[in-house]
């Protein structure tokens, strides 16, 4: 079976904006953990909406912080985002353009110092040599500098295991069908190579250590807060819509989403009181020697 196409981050920035909102606690969480008292250079690879970069910019005392995408749509979507809610003139917070690791020769020279730390969460996977990639960031720290690479984790959850159509276990069942729905969207990159090791090993090859991993649980019950509650609509909607020609998910699954996902239906998830939202995020963080 054919992959098929990567995704199109055009058509997701709305939700990567609603996402650096949703989950700016999250992000000054680990930022105030990653952030130390002398770091003048961070860099957020794969920046989304930039909530990471504001959240890093606000634990430093003075410097630089630069946001980095690959893609226009995101990168307008970053800056907005900057401009809105960044003023304080002594951190300069920043957007560029730079793919990883094609761009990291021009990324160093643009930075035009060794970064303290480097934060890139969700986007190594979506690169064809995720070892490279890796590689290429690490590239970029100083002496001590930090590697921060927020992948792996849980997928989350939203719906109750039984949600009345169809068999029990549709949520279950969505995530199965979007690990194999990745999978042959890797496969399909052109030059992919597997990494057939777990993100600290990709660390220590990458020349870091120590090396380390915190996992923390994201458990927002309902009743959900009305930007939750569209994340959660949003996020099935999403991969449902990439699954109905892959033949991945089954005719009676895609009927019972295709009820779930339509607002004119008595059925909609939009109109559930149970609706919740449950994951666990990991950080995988290397030092440079």
């Amino acid at each position: 079976m054919n992959a098929d196409p990567p995704v199109d981050w055009t058509d997701l920035t709305p939700q990567l904006v609603d996402a650096a909102r949703r989950d700016r606690a999250w992000y000054l969480t680990i930022a105030r953990e990653l952030v130390g008292p002398a770091d003048r250079l961070a860099v957020d690879v794969g920046c989304g909406a930039a909530g990471m970069a504001l959240a890093v910019a606000r634990m430093m005392t003075c410097g630089r912080v630069v946001a980095v995408d690959a893609h226009p749509a995101v990168l307008d979507a970053a800056r907005d985002h900057i401009r809105a809610e960044w003023s304080d003139p002594r951190v300069r917070v920043e957007a560029l353009r730079a793919a990883i690791p094609a761009d990291t020769a021009a990324l160093r020279e643009t930075l035009g110092a060794p970064a303290d730390l480097v934060w890139a969460s969700a986007a190594v996977h979506h690169v064809a040599d995720q070892q490279a990639a890796v590689t290429a960031l690490a590239g970029l720290l100083a002496p001590g500098g930090r590697l921060a690479l927020a992948e792996g984790g849980l997928p989350e959850h939203h719906l109750p295991w039984d949600v009345g159509l169809g068999e029990p276990g549709l949520e279950m069942r969505l995530n199965a069908a979007q690990d194999c729905w990745f999978a042959q969207m890797r496969a399909g990159l052109p030059d992919s190579r597997r990494m057939p090791y777990g993100w600290t090993e990709a660390l220590r090859q990458a020349g870091l250590s120590p090396v380390t991993t915190r996992t923390t649980l994201d458990e927002q019950p309902p009743p959900l807060p009305d930007i939750v509650r569209r994340a959660v609509l949003e996020a099935p909607a999403g991969r449902v819509g990439r699954m109905r020609t892959t033949g991945l998910l089954t005719a009676t699954d895609l009927d019972a989403w295709n009820r779930l996902l339509d607002p004119t239906d008595e059925r909609w998830l939009g109109d559930r009181d149970d609706l919740f939202r449950l994951s666990a995020r990991s950080v995988h963080l290397g030092v440079r020697p």
